[in-house]
């Protein structure tokens, strides 16, 4: 395992900038691994309006096509730059988009593009962490989170598995479902009038699914996942039907009843507690710091999409910015934890660099999100990413 450093990512103080490879994703010399193969010009220069900066341009020998020193920054096409960190550190602080465009002094769908470009960020910052994982030691502690998209009626849970020890979060899959439960009459009559479908069966053994791929490609050949869980009827199946059900060691903590707010908890409530603490303490962190998973909430998520974006964002804060204890003297991270890192990061290192879903090589769960292609029915218009220069 290699620490991830801040070594490795572009110094914004840098004058004599020099670019690693093209930024165009169809250019041959895109996915290049060594800087000194890749053959460029200087191409003139341009002062950025909002702030005088004198930006270098580059010509590339391969597609002869020209490129600039702001194509390498997460800030590429901003008109107001300085908004990219306070958006993404306020995302993260429990604050909506109209809160943050207020206090900001933008427009409410400014901060809405803004955090799907911090959480593309994110998404490849998280593959990059990934990739840097040899093999999962730990035990992990796997549920889902569970939220809604425009209405009660289309609920959505986000799968997420979390280590036991270290509290590292592994992923965020999205799973729209269908609503269980009783319905109130208003509600039947309401549901009747429904003109767009529901969600589609399945979404959450599909996320289970994909959860059980990705965590056992990390496993040793003759190691063994451990996988803790609450009784789920969904995990015993998926597990059970997985190629690798063989390497996948399952540990059940079915949910006890809970008594009035208040009361004391039973000996098996206390250790289904522990077992399922890390998980738990994760989806508690979600609900208090996104404003759209806060219950009673006007900030609610529109899109399932939009969702899993936020949360990789979340997933970026708290394994690599975010102290893995706020009680304990312990000012380590999770990605600390796992030797990913050798510091703590700040927002700025995040951001200090623009990553490239080409060169990473984005497994399939991951591109759905970046793509944004989970479509949410009752959203009339579920804009795709599909701009070629901002890719």
């Amino acid at each position: 395992m290699v620490p991830i450093s801040s070594k490795c990512l572009k110094d914004e103080s840098q004058s004599d900038f020099a670019p690693p490879h093209c930024p165009h994703k169809d250019c041959k010399h895109h996915t290049l691994t060594n800087a000194r193969d890749y053959r460029w010009r200087r191409y003139g220069a341009y002062k950025r309006k909002c702030d005088k900066k004198t930006v270098l341009r580059f010509w590339c020998a391969s597609c002869q096509r020209t490129f600039s020193e702001q194509s390498f920054e997460c800030t590429y096409y901003m008109k107001r730059p300085e908004l990219l960190l306070p958006v993404a550190a306020g995302l993260n602080a429990g604050s909506a988009n109209r809160q943050l465009a207020r206090t900001l002094g933008c427009a409410p769908s400014t901060v809405t593009r803004l955090s799907a470009r911090v959480s593309r960020q994110a998404i490849c910052l998280h593959a990059w962490m990934m990739q840097s994982i040899d093999a999962i030691e730990e035990t992990i502690v796997f549920d889902h989170f569970e939220s809604f998209v425009g209405s009660q009626e289309d609920p959505v849970g986000l799968a997420t598995p979390v280590g036991a020890q270290s509290w590292f979060i592994y992923g965020a899959i999205p799973a729209p479902h269908r609503r269980a439960g009783r319905r109130s009459p208003a509600q039947e009559a309401k549901l009747a009038k429904r003109k767009v479908p529901l969600a589609p069966r399945g979404g959450v053994a599909n996320s289970c699914r994909l959860t059980l791929d990705f965590l056992t490609e990390k496993i040793p050949k003759g190691a063994t996942l451990r996988l803790t869980t609450d009784d789920h009827p969904t995990y015993r199946g998926q597990i059970a039907k997985h190629p690798k059900r063989d390497q996948i060691s399952h540990r059940v903590y079915p949910n006890p009843k809970r008594g009035p707010k208040g009361s004391a908890r039973t000996l098996y409530a206390r250790k289904r507690d522990r077992a399922m603490f890390a998980v738990d303490m994760t989806h508690g962190l979600m609900r208090h710091s996104m404003a759209n998973h806060k219950r009673e909430t006007l900030a609610f998520g529109r899109r399932a999409n939009a969702i899993a974006e936020r949360a990789y964002l979340l997933i970026v804060w708290r394994n690599l910015v975010k102290k893995r204890s706020e009680r304990k003297p312990d000012a380590s991270t999770p990605a600390m934890h796992l030797g990913l890192t050798d510091s703590r990061w700040t927002w700025k290192m995040v951001f200090a660099t623009r990553l490239f879903p080409g060169r990473l090589n984005l497994p399939d769960y991951l591109m759905e999100i970046y793509r944004r292609d989970w479509v949410t029915p009752a959203v009339g218009n579920n804009t795709r990413h599909q701009l070629k220069n901002a890719f």
